[in-house]
């Protein structure tokens, strides 16, 4: 097997694409990012310069800014200091000494041994002369557009003059060159150096060589509508792709040799059959005797008698059913799996053409139409499916893979060094992050402990977080029950831009909020509420941590270390410790809002992308905890006899009732089980009359203040 690999895709000026570049791992690099991050335009792209014709770019291909800058271009004097402009796609090949370079070394620009990178370049430009073509073209252009102004005005109608995008966007291709290049690597500065290159115009046969990009669409023909044939059709298509290669010549063989007996027993039938008819013909004669004498003879073709005479069957208990009897999660399935066996015959080359030195397979969304279970079974055996690679004799060759996604199962059971996250950065252009850049973040602060907790909770448990806008961080059972109830309550409240209709992934987290903050900081999520408990406590005498009322006058100190982490700029700011109680009983709204400095702390800021939501003072009351707070705000929810609350201990319970003991200590002492109190919560609610179930209010309790103003800050933007 070959090593030689793309290591690095770059594209500039392609759609979303405008400055953009994506590394690949050397077996299957997982591309996720959330809906118009570039996952389709990448696909596109390579199909349109490693595929397709060069007439094959549209005007919607320009990205937006291009666009603008042509206007720029035209309306302004050409400088010498102009560099043609268009679209680009460069590929960064790397190779070792072991694989086989006769291909490659015929464009190569550097000779040392130490230097083990290609890049080629395909471009879609508009150089000097095309320019200057261009400004002639559409000033007559215009000069025709305003005389007709003219006239139509004189007729006292209106008219408006068309500009330059609508004259581009119908003849384009007229002003724009297509050119392939191979351009030097530079080893020490790690990077291309466009100066420096040559023309590989006229060495397509070569790059055909080197490079063979294969590419399955999420658009699939899958359906189970009655007589659809998508997957039979299918495997005309995977022998059609197969008759030509050496290792299955026997079986081919015997096909063909079963297909000629055939033909001769149906040719036998045939005569008696078609007789009468035969006979008929034979009657209007010809210039010479038997002239018009025919015969019906069977002529089986392979190929044709695949295309329409073959059925995918599944069985059924003892019956075998048609394919469009199985649901579109199998069906999509098994299309799947034959289109990448069609394309890895296809990557196989014919007889006489080994397979080329890159082979490239683009899986675009994978998880149509199935269910999670599919999901994780899919990528867990297309992995080893993908590792057997081309197999074809000693010209075997591994498979380089590529798979977007949108699902949050297939990427937990992923590598997390091989996903690479698309997202749009602060000027709105696309950019390709590579998980292990997040690793090197948290290894350089010291946090190695605190990366694999994170690896490990994100591909087992939340990984649906990489889809999210917005993200809320809990820590408990309670809070993660109760919260879908209290932001459904906020909704019907404050109809507008709804909670429960926004992108928003709940994530359990701990005690372990902190742990998150590099990776909500590098994947861009645009809010992230994190609701957590203020804690207070005192030590006493011992040495022991004392848990006591925030208005407790023993109590000083926070044992929440989340708090101290974001709020230590400030606690420090302020000339206090960041455990200083008496800083988050008096900190205001606006103080819980952060950002990021350029000192990679958070500190606060009117448009954060984090609010840190936790306990304040409400009815005079100051509680510590959810538990203490939803108890205090809803007495008489509790209280009611009404209710049922199995999870709090019956002598507590009653003590509470009777007004024996106060909100923290029922809280602290009497609650046995924090998830079924939250569930029963949930059953005692009551219910307004209403018509349809999407208008239940949970109207005999209260949100606590402090999660309701986190979730309205949430909720905007």
């Amino acid at each position: 097997m070959l090593t030689m690999k793309i290591r690095k895709i770059k594209v500039n000026n392609f759609r979303l694409l405008e400055n953009f570049e994506i590394d690949l791992e050397n077996e299957l690099s997982l591309v996720i990012g959330k809906n118009n991050t570039g996952k389709t335009s990448l696909l596109a792209i390579l199909n349109k310069f490693l595929n397709e014709s060069r007439n094959a770019f549209s005007f919607d291909d320009f990205n937006v800014n291009l666009k603008n800058h042509f206007e720029k271009l035209v309306s302004n004097p050409i400088t010498d200091s102009y560099e043609a402009q268009g679209i680009t796609l460069k590929l960064f090949i790397g190779y070792n000494k072991e694989d086989y370079l006769a291909n490659i070394s015929q464009v190569m620009l550097d000779l040392d041994p130490e230097n083990n990178t290609v890049v080629l370049a395909f471009e879609y430009l508009m150089n000097s002369d095309k320019l200057n073509l261009l400004k002639e073209d559409f000033d007559e252009f215009k000069a025709k557009e305003s005389a007709k102004k003219t006239e139509k005005e004189g007729k006292g109608e209106d008219y408006d003059t068309k500009g330059l995008m609508f004259y581009l966007r119908r003849n384009h291709s007229k002003y724009f060159v297509y050119r392939m290049k191979s351009v030097l690597y530079d080893k020490s500065a790690k990077n291309e150096k466009d100066s420096v290159f040559i023309d590989i115009g006229d060495l397509k046969h070569v790059i055909r060589k080197i490079i063979n990009f294969k590419s399955i669409s999420a658009k699939r023909d899958v359906t189970n509508k009655e007589n659809n044939r998508t997957l039979s059709i299918q495997t005309s298509a995977i022998y059609e792709k197969t008759e030509s290669k050496e290792e299955n010549d026997e079986e081919i063989e015997k096909f063909r040799d079963q297909l000629i007996e055939t033909d001769d027993s149906l040719t036998a039938i045939y005569e008696p059959l078609f007789e009468k008819v035969v006979d008929k013909v034979k009657r209007f004669g010809g210039v010479k005797e038997n002239d018009s004498l025919i015969k019906i003879e069977s002529s089986l073709k392979d190929r044709n008698l695949l295309s329409g005479n073959t059925t995918v069957t599944y069985t059924h208990e003892t019956d075998s059913l048609p394919e469009y009897h199985n649901g579109l999660g199998y069906m999509n399935l098994i299309s799947m799996i034959f289109e990448i066996e069609i394309q890895i015959q296809d990557f196989k080359r014919k007889k006489d053409e080994k397979p080329a030195d890159i082979n490239l397979l683009f899986i675009e969304e994978p998880e149509a139409h199935t269910h999670p279970q599919m999901q994780y079974i899919f990528i867990n055996n297309i992995k080893d499916f993908l590792k057997e690679g081309i197999e074809k004799g000693e010209d075997s060759r591994d498979l380089q893979t590529i798979i977007s996604t949108h699902s949050s199962h297939i990427v937990s059971e992923c590598k997390f060094e091989d996903i690479k996250y698309l997202k749009k950065d602060k000027k709105n252009s696309i950019i390709s992050k590579n998980l292990n850049a997040l690793k090197k973040e948290y290894v350089s602060d010291g946090e190695d402990a605190s990366f694999k907790f994170l690896k490990q909770y994100l591909t087992l448990h939340r990984s649906e977080l990489f889809f999210a806008d917005k993200a809320i961080l809990i820590e408990g059972d309670t809070e993660r029950i109760l919260l879908p109830a209290m932001m459904k309550k906020i909704d019907q409240e404050e109809p507008e831009n709804a909670l429960l209709s926004q992108n928003i992934s709940i994530v359990e987290v701990g005690a372990h909020s902190r742990t998150f903050e590099k990776f909500i900081d590098f994947i861009g999520i645009q809010k992230c509420l994190i609701i957590t408990d203020i804690d207070s406590f005192y030590k006493n005498d011992d040495g022991q941590v004392i848990q006591v009322p925030v208005s407790d006058s023993l109590a000083t100190k926070t044992s929440n270390n989340s708090l101290k982490f974001f709020f230590k700029p400030q606690t420090e700011e302020k000339g206090l410790d960041a455990d200083e109680l008496s800083f988050y009983k008096s900190i205001s709204e606006a103080e819980k809002t952060l950002s990021k400095n350029e000192e990679k702390k958070w500190v606060a800021t009117e448009n954060g992308i984090i609010q840190i939501a936790f306990q304040t003072e409400e009815n005079s009351y100051h509680a510590r905890s959810f538990e203490d707070s939803f108890l205090f705000l809803n007495q008489e929810f509790i209280k009611s006899t009404d209710n049922n609350f199995p999870s709090i201990t019956p002598k507590w319970l009653k003590k509470y009732r009777e007004e024996g003991c106060t909100e923290f200590e029922l809280a602290e002492k009497g609650i046995n089980s924090k998830p079924s109190f939250a569930i029963e919560v949930l059953l005692n609610s009551k219910t307004d009359e209403v018509e349809s179930a999407t208008d239940i209010l949970f109207s005999n309790w209260e949100t606590p203040l402090y999660i309701k103003t986190g979730l309205q800050w949430l909720k905007k933007g």
